[in-house]
């Protein structure tokens, strides 16, 4: 049974109503054939996943295994949000990129080598023992000359950008730090960012911790404000991928956009 029969519109359609075929919906009875909302991710199904779809590089995913070690590992994204990344930043032939959170380096390995040659990627932390595990994997991966770390405050950093006539400079911006100042970094993206480029803003599900009102943390807090500002702002189209923890991915308007 070829799918174009099974979805050919029913005579109902004339009148608005379009209903699958008396097989389809036979079909249906049996066995549920689509989904209305996102699909929970079990161990097994998110293996699954793993297993048809990681293209993850060795030496990526060398370094998502010593991080693993690390006491704060939870602070790195998960390889399919990194392979999702530099498929983005390739399909988006991304030249110049701003990354706002570092640790040990994965995600802008992940970008540096999804980027066109003489792409420049300027990472910013603050912590010079992380981001040497970082440096070490970027030389042996061959990117090292691509990014340029700013180890300074990263509100310093986007600020000292905008001074050196950076405004509207970069094609995209990853928000990965810390919690409380994502309204600030994000303000600061936006100015840095060329009309259609993208800021994508990780951690906004939380561990699904923001929909519990009792979870009441400093970070909670923050994360939800940002995220109700981000859902307002006309500035920006706006898509939440339930990808990991949460990403949400905003596309910077031209002037003559119309909102909406």
């Amino acid at each position: 049974m070829s799918l174009g029969n099974v979805w050919a519109p029913t005579e109902n359609a004339r009148y608005g109503i379009v209903c699958p075929p008396a097989d389809l919906r036979q079909i249906g009875k049996r066995k549920r054939l689509l989904s209305k909302r996102t699909l929970q991710l079990t161990d097994k199904v998110h293996d699954y996943l793993l297993s048809v779809s990681l293209r993850e590089p060795a030496i990526a995913a060398e370094l998502r295994r010593e991080t693993a070690s690390h006491p704060m590992a939870n602070m790195q994204i998960a390889p399919e949000q990194g392979q999702f990344m530099a498929w983005l930043v390739h399909t988006m032939q991304a030249r110049r990129i701003v990354e706002i959170g570092v640790f040990t380096g994965y995600s802008s390995l992940c970008m540096a080598l999804a980027m066109p040659p003489g792409g420049q990627l300027v990472a910013c932390d603050t912590n010079a023992e992380y981001t040497a595990v970082a440096r070490r994997y970027w030389e042996r991966a061959g990117v090292a000359e691509r990014i340029e770390l700013r180890l300074a405050p990263a509100l310093q950093t986007l600020g000292e950008l905008l001074q050196e006539g950076e405004a509207e400079g970069f094609d995209f911006v990853f928000i990965d730090a810390d919690k409380t100042e994502y309204g600030d970094y994000y303000e600061r993206a936006l100015k840095l960012l060329r009309p259609g480029g993208i800021v994508a803003v990780d951690n906004v599900l939380w561990d699904g911790q923001l929909a519990d009102p009792s979870v009441d943390t400093e970070d909670a807090r923050a994360l939800r404000a940002f995220n109700r500002l981000l859902h307002k702002d006309d500035r920006v189209t706006i898509s939440t991928i339930p990808i990991a923890d949460g990403l949400t991915l905003a596309t910077k308007r031209h002037p003559h956009d119309t909102p909406g």
